[in-house]
């Protein structure tokens, strides 16, 4: 079994945005939506529910953002 950084793409209510994407990174997401549901045994989700789990765990691990965020907040930082 592959070890994910993603676990299971909970439901939440989704909001809508445009976004274009190289068609590269849109068939890495997609794999990675494929590979996700076979691990989770469920179909895979759509690709673009991935953006956001990714980019929320990017930031979450990023310790130079973190270590900034904690000098400098902004007035739109919710932590």
């Amino acid at each position: 079994m592959a070890k994910l950084k993603l676990g299971p793409i909970t439901d939440d209510k989704p909001v809508k945005i445009t976004l274009e994407l190289p068609a590269r990174l849109h068939r890495d997401l997609t794999a990675y939506a494929e590979i996700l549901g076979r691990e989770a045994g469920q179909p895979a989700a759509d690709p673009v529910r991935l953006i956001v789990p990714m980019l929320e765990r990017f930031m979450a691990t990023d310790r130079g953002f973190a270590k900034a965020r904690q000098s400098s907040p902004t007035p739109h930082s919710t932590a």
